[in-house]
């Protein structure tokens, strides 16, 4: 992995610690931003490159948007 930003991996890091691997364990925004210890900003950014890649994917719901990984 060694194609993403120092964020990203932290970020993806922190989704693999949250046990987000799937459409059931779906992690918000602001849980990945608890355990990566990054602003949301960042947070977004990096969950938008990690989607681009295909690292991870988002699913839209009614309050705020799910990641989980898929790699």
């Amino acid at each position: 992995m060694t194609e993403i930003t120092p964020n990203a991996q932290k970020v993806y890091d922190a989704l693999k610690k949250l046990s987000a691997t799937g459409a059931d364990t779906l992690k918000t925004a602001d849980d990945i931003m608890r355990v990566s210890r990054l602003p949301k900003g960042m947070v977004n950014n990096a969950l938008m490159e990690l989607v681009a890649k295909g690292y991870a994917k988002r699913v839209a719901r009614e309050k705020a948007a799910g990641y989980y990984l898929t790699k």
